[in-house]
C-alpha cells in the first residue's frame, strides 16, 4: 500500500494494470489499497477513460516524517534486527529513506547506528519472504476474509488452499499463518516462505472465540512427524519444566508420577543430551533406544570426567 502511494506521487495517472504489474499484485488488491488509502485520509482519485488512472488529489503532499531521537533509534534498531534474522525485506531501502527525511544531525546519528551496530545472536537460515504475502494475509486476518493461496509443500508439490486465516506468527525467524484449511477441513499451519501467491476473497468468516495463534502454531510445530516418538517422565515441578521446555519442543502434562513429556525427535542422541541438560531426574518410558542413548551419554561423561 505504501509502495503504491510512492508510485502515485512519482507517476500520477498510472492505470490499475500498470500498478498491479509494478507491485506484483492483482487489480483487486490495487482497488483495495486505493480504498484503504482514502480511509486513512490520502485522497486517491480513480479516473476512467482513455487517459484515466489513479492519482492523488492535486496539491496533496505527504506531511514530513517527524521522529524524536528515541523513535528514530527504535525504528532503525527494529530494521537492523529484521535484516539480521532475515524476516524483513526492503530494510536497506527503508533505512536509506529514513535517513534522508530526518534532520541532518539526527540522520547522521541514526546512520552511525546502522554502520556500527553488530548483532551476535543466532540467525537461523531462512528463505526470503515476499512482503506482499505477509501484507495480504495480515489484511485478510484483520478484515476476516478468506484467502486462496498457492502453496508448495516441503517436497515441492504445489497445491491451492482456501484458508480462513486466524493469525500470523513469527517463530525462530520464520513466518507462519494458521487457520481453517478448507481442503483438509481442519486446522493447519503454513510457512509463508512456501506461499507463492495470496488472493483475498470476498467470503468472510468468524474465528473461534479466544483463539491464540501463537499457542496453536507452537503446538502444531511440536506435532510435526519425526522418526521417533518420545515419552519421558520428568521428576520436577510442572511450573519449572514449562519455563525450560517450550510448547514447540514438547507437550507437557502433570501426572502423579511426574511431568509427562511427549515429543518427536529425528535423532535420539540429541534428545538424550537435551534431557540431561535440563538437570532433573527423569525416567524414559519410550522408546527403548532412548534409554541406550542416555546410558551411552552417561558413560561418555563419566569417562571424560576421569580424564580431567
Amino acid at each position: 500500500m505504501l509502495a503504491m502511494l510512492e508510485l502515485l506521487q512519482a507517476r500520477p495517472g498510472l492505470t490499475g494494470p500498470e500498478l498491479a504489474t509494478r507491485l506484483e499484485v492483482d487489480e483487486r488488491s490495487i482497488r483495495r489499497y486505493a480504498a484503504r488509502l482514502t480511509e486513512l485520509g490520502v485522497p486517491v482519485q480513480a479516473e476512467r477513460g482513455r487517459y484515466g488512472g489513479y492519482r492523488l488529489l492535486p496539491g496533496y503532499k505527504l506531511p514530513p516524517l517527524m521522529l524524536s531521537e528515541d523513535e528514530a533509534t527504535a525504528v532503525v534498531l527494529g530494521l537492523l534486527v529484521g535484516r539480521h534474522n532475515g524476516v524483513a525485506v526492503g530494510t536497506e531501502s527503508a533505512l536509506a529513506k529514513i535517513e534522508r527525511v530526518l534532520p541532518k544531525t539526527l540522520g547522521e546519528r541514526v546512520r552511525a547506528i546502522s554502520e556500527t551496530v553488530g548483532l551476535s545472536f543466532h540467525r537461523p537460515a531462512s528463505p526470503p519472504l515476499a512482503a506482499s504475502a505477509l501484507l495480504s494475509l495480515a489484511d485478510a486476518i484483520r478484515r476476516r476474509h478468506r484467502v486462496r493461496m498457492e502453496y508448495r509443500s516441503f517436497r515441492g508439490a504445489p497445491t491451492t488452499r482456501d484458508l480462513d486465516p486466524y493469525g500470523l506468527v513469527l517463530h525462530s525467524a520464520r513466518w507462519y499463518v494458521t487457520g481453517l484449511d478448507h481442503l483438509r477441513q481442519d486446522m493447519r499451519t503454513f510457512r509463508l516462505d512456501r506461499v507463492a501467491s495470496v488472493e483475498v476473497l470476498d467470503t468472510t468468516f468468524a474465528p473461534p472465540d479466544d483463539f491464540n495463534a501463537v499457542a496453536h502454531v507452537l503446538t502444531s510445530l511440536a506435532g510435526v512427524p519425526f522418526q521417533h516418538e518420545v515419552e519421558v517422565l520428568l521428576h520436577a515441578p510442572l511450573t519449572d519444566v514449562r519455563r525450560r521446555v517450550p510448547p514447540s519442543v514438547a507437550s507437557l502434562t502433570e501426572t502423579e508420577s511426574g511431568v509427562r513429556l511427549l515429543a518427536r525427535a529425528e535423532r535420539l542422541d540429541g534428545m538424550a543430551q537435551m534431557l540431561a541438560g535440563l538437570g532433573w531426574p527423569f525416567t524414559v518410558v519410550r522408546p527403548a533406544e532412548l534409554r541406550a542413548e542416555v546410558t551411552a551419554l552417561a558413560d561418555n561423561l563419566h569417562s571424560w570426567a576421569r580424564n580431567l
